[in-house]
């Protein structure tokens, strides 16, 4: 694609979402942000909210190869990561990969799942590569797996366990469309197709952006501000498992993805405030007693965020 600087890039990948998603502008950043940081993200809501659009949509936006997995209780591992089968005429092994090998892949209804399934994404999203049957491959770049879950459906569910959940970079919420932005849906007759979109990047330009984000200075003011507000959370009464140190390096980096979205090659601590609710809500574990007295991930980060001394910037 021409050269449009970062800004460009992102602008342009931006406005073509927004073609076939109304009025969710928030959700973007963050699945944009996501994606340049080399995360993951977990979509958690109710159907029909555009979950699977807004994946679908990326994927046509930047030209990248894109797979669904709709996930239920007969999936196997092999399904996902591949598996290699003799040829009985020559005696060699064939490896026939699975549906992990795409650049932006769609785990739908992950939590459908059984946990030996659920767990054979670990290694592809921790390290971008798969192991079947002693051999290692590589996946395709750039990556990210955007998963879904509806969290009012919860029979024959299998929930993610914590240390599935702390691989993903992020995890947000669709939310109902305001009143004008659904007016705006019905009058374009209804959902419109991701795969109507025109390509405005490709994956050469996301691997431009992330190897750009590493050049986002993150002064080590801001970085004691980020260690403080993670500790906070382990140190709750309210809380039984606080943010660990991989939390605390996912919301650096997302303040330094939301500095790069924001033409910035520096981090405020306004991006970490404006990135902890959605990289950090789903590593803290509350206390059973908690929930009984309305106390939630959410309002316990309000807490932490509202008495964190926040650094002062120098000119």
């Amino acid at each position: 694609m021409e050269n449009r600087g970062e800004a460009g890039v992102l602008s342009a990948v931006k406005e073509n979402i927004e073609k076939v998603i109304v009025g969710k502008s928030d959700v973007i950043d963050l699945m944009l942000i996501c994606f340049i940081c080399g995360g993951h993200v977990l979509i958690e809501d109710v159907p029909g909210l555009g979950k699977t659009t807004l994946a679908a949509a990326l994927a046509q936006s930047v030209n990248c190869s894109f797979r669904r997995i709709q996930f239920t209780p007969d999936i196997l591992p092999s399904d996902i990561t591949g598996f290699t089968m003799f040829h009985m005429k020559t005696g060699d092994r064939e490896f026939h990969e699975g549906a992990i090998m795409s650049q932006i892949v769609l785990a739908d209804e992950i939590n459908r799942t059984s946990p030996k399934t659920q767990s054979a994404l670990l290694q592809a999203m921790q390290e971008g590569r798969v192991t079947v049957d002693g051999d290692t491959y590589i996946l395709p770049k750039p990556f990210m797996v955007c998963a879904t879950q509806n969290p009012v459906e919860l029979t024959g569910t299998y929930p993610l366990p914590e240390a599935q959940l702390d691989r993903f970079f992020m995890r947000v919420a669709m939310g109902y469309p305001d009143k004008n932005d659904e007016i705006a849906i019905l009058e374009r007759g209804g959902a419109r197709a991701a795969d109507t979109l025109t390509p405005v990047a490709d994956a050469d330009d996301i691997l431009a952006l992330q190897e750009k984000l590493e050049s986002v200075q993150c002064a080590r003011s801001i970085m004691a501000y980020i260690v403080d507000v993670c500790r906070r959370t382990r140190e709750s009464k309210e809380v039984a498992l606080g943010v660990s140190p991989r939390g605390a390096i996912a919301l650096m980096r997302a303040s330094m993805g939301y500095a790069l979205l924001s033409g910035r090659d520096y981090v405020l601590p306004d991006d970490v405030q404006k990135m902890a609710a959605p990289v950090l809500c789903h590593r803290i574990i509350m206390r059973a007693q908690a929930y009984i007295q309305n106390q939630t991930p959410e309002t316990v980060l309000e807490d932490v965020l509202r008495f964190a001394p926040v650094p002062a910037m120098q000119d």
